[in-house]
């Protein structure tokens, strides 16, 4: 029977970035899927040559808009334990609020986007409705809606008040009751669930080999999150990570529904929590050695490495982000789909072109 190689991408309806796929298409039944990347480099980690390591924090947060303040946590963590530093433990929980809520935010529009890759226009529109709540809080604490560049080395940059703690909290609440409400609807839908239960699987040995991460690892079985490493205020807080057994779309979908509400819960427990302190520590002098940096972005597993020779300029920094490491598993899942199938399962990884190619 004769093969077709049919391009995916870069522009499709359904994609928020540019992917770009070669389909090798057998009686629409995808064979291969081959990748062509290289559509938004923008030499971020070449200005390590002309920006400071101060500097360098606002140049991380453009890698990716959406987890920004993920990319500057893992960069200023790693910068910290190269010289030492121990931010105070206040620092430390305003982080973890901070970045939980940039979870959050980046969940619920990845699940907004997923409801209209099925044409459920009024179910995409009902999860950015609620997710704005997350937004204003963003734009309250720390003045701006997405890069919010709260984090700085030796702590953060802003605090949170206590009446700005209760507010967040009655906030939270109504995310929740509208998550909980938008449940039925997304994840108990006869549509959503013939498009997603069995397509686009990925089985735990495939994920394992393979190297996938975040959700896409986790939606097949295996119960890795960088957070159980207990970095900065995790190791005071309750934390197990969502998995679902399935490997196709609609566990991956699932486990991220899951983690929106886990988060939730996170800050709340940062809040009840958050001791009494200063925000910043001082920084003195210039890091030397190198050193990698991990944490658990919306994605997946962030990788920062980061070498310095005691300059304030550093040698080099290398990022390696969670949808690169996805690239492959997508190519093993793709393959043997039907070609009606392929953009709910390239979305199905939460693709972040801007993160991968920087």
């Amino acid at each position: 029977m004769a093969k077709t190689i049919i391009p995916f991408g870069p522009q499709h309806p359904v994609l928020p970035e540019p992917v770009h796929l070669k389909l090798v298409v057998e009686d629409e039944i995808v064979k291969e899927a081959i990748p062509a990347l290289g559509y938004v480099h923008r030499g971020l980690e070449k200005l390590t040559e002309i920006r400071d390591y101060h500097q360098m924090i606002q140049v991380v947060e453009r890698v990716c808009g959406i987890c920004s303040c993920l990319h500057a946590a893992c960069f200023c963590q790693g910068i910290e334990e190269l010289m030492k530093v121990e931010i105070p433990p206040r620092a430390k929980y305003l982080r973890v609020i901070w970045g939980e809520l940039h979870r959050i935010h980046s969940h619920m529009l990845w699940l907004g986007l997923f409801a209209d890759a099925f044409g459920f226009e009024s179910v995409f529109q009902q999860f950015w409705k609620v997710r704005e709540k997350i937004m204003d809080i963003l734009e309250a604490t720390a003045g701006n809606r997405v890069i919010i560049s709260v984090n700085v080395m030796g702590g953060t940059r802003y605090d949170i008040s206590p009446e700005q703690c209760r507010w967040i909290l009655q906030e939270l609440d109504e995310v929740e009751t509208g998550m909980i409400a938008l449940q039925k609807t997304m994840m108990e839908d006869y549509t959503v669930k013939h498009r997603t239960v069995g397509v686009g699987v990925l089985t735990k040995e495939q994920a394992i080999e393979l190297g996938a991460a975040g959700p896409t690892l986790r939606g097949s079985g295996v119960a890795q999150d960088m957070r159980m490493l207990k970095y900065g205020a995790f190791a005071e807080l309750d934390f197990e990570p969502v998995v679902e057994t399935g490997g196709d779309c609609y566990s991956r979908s699932n486990v991220r529904f899951r983690e929106t509400l886990q988060s939730i819960d996170l800050v709340r427990q940062a809040i009840s929590k958050l001791p009494e302190g200063e925000t910043r520590v001082p920084v003195k002098g210039n890091p030397e050695g190198e050193i990698i940096s991990r944490i658990e972005q919306p994605r997946g597993e962030l990788m920062y490495y980061i070498k310095a020779s005691g300059k304030k300029y550093l040698d080099r920094v290398r990022i390696r982000t969670p949808t690169f490491a996805n690239v492959p598993p997508l190519l093993a899942m793709v393959g043997g789909i039907e070609l009606a199938n392929v953009p709910v399962a390239v979305l199905s990884i939460d693709p972040c072109i801007s993160c991968t190619e920087r």
